[in-house]
């Protein structure tokens, strides 16, 4: 496991006093999620392009190699993106193959987040498809049906709130986490926020809100910080003990102490791809 980032180190002693999730620097907080069960370093993989041996030809006459020369380069072949077929009813955790590979790419060119399009109906694309019922005002229980696929269908999306620079928005209504640039969305996450159920916790009753406003992300830890009522996974902080992290639990519904929780493999994206440093704009709404 990694170290803690240097954000860490300088934490302002009125954070016990904050309501919402905790790691080992904030105390009197609920718990959030368990310890993850694997490690989440984010790796990354590639490879190297292929450069083989063209064999050597004879050379054209001048004529026909001017004519290639002037003729205009062929445009690009457009990627196609699968339509939102019938074949897409019934699809649910579980499934694989080749629609629910094209589920993944609809979902993605939509920018519900997947991880990737491998065909496996696993937690990434579940989670995607809860979001997806969350913008659409749907039934939540990330089973693909003719409902949603409908949904898919007109592109169903989600406007956000900012119009410059780069927020993470917090939408608590759908429960939702927008990544904006520019006033565009680019990636939209299912989450899950404070209950609003009361707690007690070393004696003191607490309500499990997420607070509106906006915010920035101010320290952040790199690994699984530990608390004295919680574990949170990768969290980034953005309003005292409060923050963006992984959890191995994201229902449909609002479920944290504070926190707005993200899937494990999505907190794990948001790291190796650097999608909400220190210094980005919260807005929770």
């Amino acid at each position: 496991m990694r170290s803690r980032t240097a954000a860490t180190l300088a934490i302002p002693a009125v954070l016990a006093a904050l309501a919402g999730c905790a790691g080992s620097s904030s105390a009197g907080y609920a718990p959030d999620p368990p310890p993850p069960t694997y490690n989440g370093t984010a790796s990354k993989t590639g490879t190297a392009d292929d450069y083989g041996v063209e064999t050597p030809r004879r050379k054209a006459p001048a004529s026909r190699v001017t004519a290639a020369a002037s003729a205009p380069a062929p445009e690009p072949t457009p990627t196609k993106v699968a339509a939102a077929t019938p074949a897409f009813d019934g699809l649910k955790p579980g499934s694989s193959g080749a629609q629910v590979q094209a589920l993944q790419q609809k979902l993605q060119s939509l920018g519900f987040w997947v991880g990737s399009t491998d065909g496996n109906y696993g937690l990434t694309t579940t989670q995607a498809v809860l979001a997806v019922q969350k913008a659409a005002g749907l039934t939540r229980d990330g089973v693909m049906g003719r409902e949603t696929r409908e949904a898919l269908s007109r592109g169903v999306s989600v406007s956000p709130r900012s119009s410059t620079g780069r927020y993470v928005e917090i939408d608590k209504q759908r429960q939702l986490v927008l990544l904006v640039s520019g006033g565009q969305v680019e990636t939209i996450l299912n989450t899950s926020t404070g209950s609003g159920e009361r707690y007690t916790s070393e004696g003191q009753t607490s309500v499990a809100n997420t607070p509106a406003g906006r915010f920035t992300i101010s320290r952040q830890v790199d690994a699984l910080d530990k608390g004295p009522l919680g574990d949170l996974w990768r969290p980034k902080y953005f309003n005292g003990g409060i923050a963006l992290h992984g959890a191995e639990d994201v229902p449909a519904y609002p479920a944290s102490h504070g926190c707005a929780r993200v899937s494990n493999p999505a907190i794990n994206w948001i790291w190796a791809n650097d999608k909400a440093p220190i210094g980005t704009n919260v807005w929770v709404y």
